[in-house]
């Protein structure tokens, strides 16, 4: 297992997170008629979204933070810096999750519990 996936293991086992079974996959040209909403954690991450996805996809590309908080900053890799920088981006990620559940609880229908994809 590499360091970063350790060090990430370990940060979120210590806030009670146990995401050890987790795995990354590149995303496939399926995913953007198959999800309402795509974010990146960077703004390289979203060019590079974009430029793979169809143009009718595009406006459900969104960067992470932006989308989810406001704040139009990229998340920081923390993979060339210490054990606190992995607790640093867990803090940034856990709080964006937080906005970003409400935002799509409050955009869910009354009627159905599904949330919206017009955002």
């Amino acid at each position: 297992m590499p360091a970063r996936s350790r060090r990430s293991i370990a940060v979120a086992a210590r806030h009670g997170v146990d995401i050890s079974g987790q795995r990354a996959r590149k995303v496939l040209q399926e995913d953007f008629s198959r999800f309402d909403l795509i974010l990146g954690m960077d703004n390289a991450n979203v060019r590079d979204l974009k430029a793979l996805a169809p143009q009718a996809a595009h406006d459900r590309i969104h960067l992470y933070l932006d989308f989810a908080t406001g704040k139009t900053v990229d998340v920081p890799d923390p993979y060339y810096d210490g054990a606190e920088a992995f607790a640093s981006v867990y803090r940034m990620i856990r709080e964006a999750s937080d906005a970003l559940a409400k935002r799509l609880g409050a955009s869910a229908s009354p009627t159905s519990g599904q949330a919206s994809s017009t955002m």
